[in-house]
């Protein structure tokens, strides 16, 4: 009898401890809490759409996006953290918890996210190809980046040396060649984020979502623990830590709605929801109705 009362207690301790841990449970099964995380995707912004671009966000969609998460209590947390949950199992909050990124080092996210996200203090992660940084004229510059980085509230990882479509570059290349190509592709980046940004680059955005069993070796050859995909769900400790999931942001004539129902997608993953968290699934949340 002893022994079984001793069971249930450390049983009782376990579970008091999670909830403590986490703030919030947002999954509970056999394996105790299972912590999924919406990765937002963002990559130019302006105060309209232009004609041809479907990626552009305007910024007063955007501010509203950031107004939504402070009014509905929900923490934005460093991508790095999150990466760090999944390889040391470090606890963070649970399920109001969001991470924001963004593509590519557009000058826009330097003219109009920067602001807006230093007015509402939220940490941000920028996948960059640096080929183009201080050389294309559509991108920031290395000291526009070094501004950003006196804040505290960006980080910088890699998406890859010059933003290549992978399955392109196999047909086009020998094999040997090819093989050549992806080590520098990873490597260049790595090391020249490093070199002018004087950060620590673990994490890769796979350029077009495009990875495979082949690339994600070679990334990990090369120093990344974490690939980023546009994947549309939660990510969660389940997950392919080199192929984890992000919700592509684009703009909509209700950015609240938009955004609301993203945050609201339960993982799919054959969890339960807990109740009065999670919208039914199947819920369409493109755009506007």
């Amino acid at each position: 009898m002893y022994r079984g009362v001793k069971i249930i207690l450390l049983v009782l301790v376990f579970f008091w401890s999670s909830v403590m841990a986490y703030g919030e449970l947002v999954y509970v099964k056999e394996t105790g809490p299972i912590m999924q995380v919406p990765v937002l995707l963002y990559h130019r912004f302006g105060p309209a759409i232009p004609a041809i671009n479907d990626m552009t966000v305007t910024t007063d969609v955007f501010e509203s996006h950031l107004k939504y998460l402070k009014d509905r209590g929900y923490k934005v947390i460093p991508l790095r953290d999150f990466v760090e949950y999944l390889l040391k199992g470090r606890l963070i909050p649970g399920n109001r918890s969001v991470i924001i990124t963004a593509d590519d080092g557009h000058r826009s996210i330097y003219s109009t996210m920067f602001p807006i996200v230093k007015r509402y203090h939220v940490p941000v992660t920028l996948f960059l190809y640096p080929s183009a940084i201080s050389n294309a004229s559509y991108t920031m510059t290395w000291d526009q980046l070094r501004e950003m980085e006196e804040t505290g509230l960006f980080d910088f990882q890699s998406h890859t040396y010059w933003h290549p479509n992978f399955k392109i570059e196999k047909k086009r290349l020998k094999p040997e060649e090819y093989k050549k190509f992806v080590k520098m592709q990873f490597k260049k980046s790595k090391d020249k984020l490093e070199k002018e940004l004087d950060v620590n680059v673990t994490t890769l955005a796979w350029p077009f979502g495009i990875y495979n069993d082949e690339l994600v070796e070679k990334a990990a050859e090369a120093g990344y623990v974490a690939g980023f995909t546009m994947e549309r769900r939660h990510a969660s400790p389940s997950d392919n830590r080199m192929a984890l999931p992000r919700y592509l942001m684009v703009n909509s004539n209700n950015p609240e709605r938009y955004l609301g129902r993203i945050l609201a997608r339960s993982s799919a993953q054959g969890f339960t929801p807990l109740e009065g968290h999670l919208l039914s699934n199947g819920v369409n949340e493109e755009g506007d109705e």
